[in-house]
């Protein structure tokens, strides 16, 4: 029979030994993680039956089973689901073809340093089947998929190799045998026998008891003995014993799907293990929504919001959407359709009885129902958040935050709803994020506009030269320093009737100009213009600066310079953006600039002077110069002059 021996990949040798070496607490949810993986085989073949009911032959019955033998010291996880073929197993077990597995190393040795670390980090990354190596040091995989006559081996001891092989194995489905680590007399977890009875039982109690297959284990019981086998005395009473020791399979889980049953009859602890089923979170849920929806149609919805991110929240190669299941039927696992993207944080299920078993992507997309379900389940969940108490909802948005304001520019039909949801840092909030219904009621009386302004550092948004009119005002500013947030402003034009301004674009307005000042000032504008005509598309006297000389700013309905940034950061061909050179015609800076071109316009010194301008006016928003090296020595120059 075909055999061959490989190398696992160098990012899969770095997490087994990440495994084996450095998961010490909780071990036990290594059973937890190969029953899922049982769980999820039936699944497959349960659906794939449904257009194939060949596949099932004589054994329609589904089950996982756990078998313990103390002498071997091996623990076997079996189930009769969809199993898999050769190539199935190379591409499933024998390397971890997904991107996430550098960050799950990446994660694994933060949280180590952080002392934060948990095991169950392995289920979140989709690795589930390596949590095996955590009590074995060799584990032996035999499978053979559904329609197959061959079946195949897969085996490691997890040091770098792992060989597979043709083999024999009379039924469909998998079956996972662990050769359990000895454990030394005095280590932690020395009390804890994976091969002993109860000890399976209180773990898969804790862990599986939902699970919609059968967990069957051959259990050891008393039972009496037949009257015909007791031994009896003269006055018919038995002599000796009246029970024997029989071996008999017993179910260890209830099969109780939670989401039909109703919420008054579900514990907490179940809602939680069922929350780290379906996720494969460890931390405790946030919140939950728990309903059964009656109508025209009915269907049962469960979900729940994490209370942490997951490492991959924004990765475009994250699969978002709840699991859809028929009747307990699994129909598909990450339903898109269920939810608009920006709620791709939210883990559970819908079970809709009404739909088709085989359902397609393409007909969910315009099912009237699965649309029903979609917009039910928004609504619910933004209800969920707005009733939220402040430290509950300053935790989640602490995490999703940033999928609120993407809410905003992609849900329309709910934007109202997302910006009461919406929190900013402002120049008063000292650090702590602020509703937009706070910040109008803080509003100044003569405050016309909802002011903002974009960029990536809190702290240089905080000292914006483009603030002093507004801080001079007393008025507040949103500080926006996320990415998104610039389609946050593309997208909320206003908020209970008052505008959205952002403080670099467009002239505030918030104080009347000396026309003939102004008048003065134009020869001087004009040159400084001439100067930086590649750069500049204007120079004019500034209503928003106080303390700095200058400013860049944008036109009203342009591009931001940190939205220019963020395209050219995402590789976007940009053409170039000329901005507003604003000057602050009351300081002596400027005053000494426009009598040197007063006196004399043909001083080769004003041509450097109003290139310094430009820079501090660059260097101000956190922009980059072009040639920071001629400014250095610039300013160099009139230190050592002033000196």
């Amino acid at each position: 029979m075909k055999k061959e021996v490989f190398q696992f990949q160098t990012e899969v040798k770095q997490l087994l030994n990440l495994i084996i070496h450095s998961l010490y607490s909780n071990k036990e949810i290594f059973l937890r993680e190969l029953i899922s993986n049982a769980s999820d085989a039936i699944d497959k073949l349960r659906f794939k039956a449904q257009t194939e009911p060949g596949l099932l032959g004589s054994d329609p019955d589904f089950r996982i089973r756990i078998t313990a033998d103390k002498e071997k010291n091996t623990l076997e996880i079996s189930d009769n689901g969809v199993g898999m073929t050769w190539q199935e197993v190379i591409d499933n077990i024998g390397t971890i073809a997904k991107s996430g597995t550098a960050g799950f190393v990446e994660a694994i040795e933060k949280a180590k340093k952080e002392s934060a670390f948990s095991p169950e980090l392995i289920g979140q990354f989709g690795v589930g089947f390596y949590s095996a190596f955590i009590v074995a040091d060799k584990v032996t995989l035999v499978t053979r998929a559904a329609g197959s006559d061959q079946a195949v081996k897969w085996e490691s001891e997890g040091d770098g190799n792992y060989s597979i092989e043709e083999t024999q194995k009379d039924t469909r489905g998998t079956t996972i045998t662990l050769h359990l680590r000895e454990v030394a007399e005095g280590d932690a977890d020395a009390d804890q026998n994976f091969t002993d009875e109860y000890e399976i039982r209180s773990i898969i109690k804790r862990h599986s008891d939902f699970i919609s297959y059968p967990v069957i284990m051959a259990v050891e019981k008393d039972e009496p003995l037949p009257e015909n086998e007791k031994v009896l005395d003269s006055d018919g009473k038995p002599i000796g014993p009246t029970t024997k020791k029989v071996v008999k399979d017993e179910t260890l889980n209830s099969m109780k799907a939670i989401w039909s049953r109703n919420k008054s009859e579900v514990t907490e602890d179940e809602y939680e293990e069922f929350y780290r089923h379906i996720s494969h979170n460890w931390d405790k849920p946030l919140d939950r929504l728990h309903m059964k929806f009656e109508g025209a149609t009915e269907y049962d919805v469960l979900v729940y919001i994490p209370s942490k991110a997951p490492f991959d929240m924004y990765y475009q190669t994250r699969k978002n959407g709840l699991k859809l299941y028929c009747k307990r039927v699994l129909i598909m696992d990450n339903c898109e359709e269920l939810l608009p993207e920006y709620m791709g944080f939210l883990e559970g299920i819908v079970d809709a009885p009404d739909l088709s078993l085989n359902v397609s992507r393409e007909i969910l997309q315009q099912d009237v129902l699965v649309k029903n379900i979609r917009k039910n389940v928004v609504k619910k969940v933004l209800e969920m958040l707005s009733k939220m108490d402040e430290e509950k909802y300053d935790s989640f948005y602490a995490e999703f935050g940033n999928s609120i304001k993407a809410g905003v520019a992609m849900d329309f039909g709910n934007k109202d709803k997302l910006s009461e949801l919406v929190r900013f840092k402002t120049t008063k909030s000292e650090g702590k994020n602020v509703s937009l219904k706070k910040y109008v009621e803080n509003m100044k009386l003569d405050q016309e506009f909802i002011y903002y302004i974009t960029g990536d550092n809190l702290t240089a948004l905080m000292n914006s030269p483009h603030l002093e009119a507004l801080k001079e005002k007393d008025f507040e500013v949103l500080l926006m320093n996320e990415p998104v947030d610039e389609w946050v402003v593309q997208n909320l034009f206003e908020y209970s009737g008052k505008k959205l301004k952002s403080a670099e674009k467009g002239d505030l307005d918030i104080e009347k100009k000396d026309e003939k000042e102004i008048e003065a000032f134009k020869p001087v504008f004009e040159f400084i213009k001439g100067k930086l005509d590649e750069n500049v598309k204007e120079v004019k006297a500034s209503s928003r600066l106080k303390e700095s000389v200058c400013c860049l700013s944008g036109e009203e309905y342009g591009m931001s310079a940190y939205m220019e940034k963020i395209m050219k950061a995402s590789g976007q061909e940009m053409p170039k953006q000329k901005r507003i050179l604003e000057i602050n015609t009351s300081h002596p800076v400027f005053a000494k600039i426009k009598d040197m071109h007063d006196k004399n316009a043909a001083n080769p010194d004003l041509e450097k002077y109003s290139k310094m301008l430009f820079d501090m006016a660059l260097v101000a928003e956190g922009g980059k110069l072009e040639n920071p090296a001629s400014f250095v020595k610039a300013v160099g120059e009139i230190m050592a002059a002033a000196m």
